[in-house]
């Protein structure tokens, strides 16, 4: 897909930046060469290649799901300005 500077200045517009003829040709020339880059990464062959959800062959170590703190709740809730039922209770913000 080929830009044009009118398309620039329309992505700058629509995001509401403020862009002069000299920084739409350079912004043009950017995005050109980004566009480029995808085109050349598209065009590799992947068909063998399995995902990965990481760069590196990492894997996080994992502690065991247990409590390690006392309930507090009641103290907590003892300097709220309104509890009810254990629960906090804020002013309505949506009408």
């Amino acid at each position: 897909m080929a830009l044009t500077r009118d398309d620039v200045k329309r992505a700058a517009r629509l995001a509401r930046i403020a862009i002069d003829e000299r920084e739409a040709d350079e912004v043009l020339g950017q995005l050109g060469r980004i566009f480029g880059m995808i085109e050349e990464m598209q065009a590799v062959d992947v068909s063998g290649v399995e995902p990965m959800s990481h760069a590196q062959d990492v894997t996080l170590r994992l502690r065991d799901d247990v409590v390690t703190e006392a309930d507090q709740h009641e103290l907590f809730q003892g300097i709220a300005p309104k509890v009810e039922n254990g629960l906090y209770l804020v002013p309505k913000v949506i009408e």
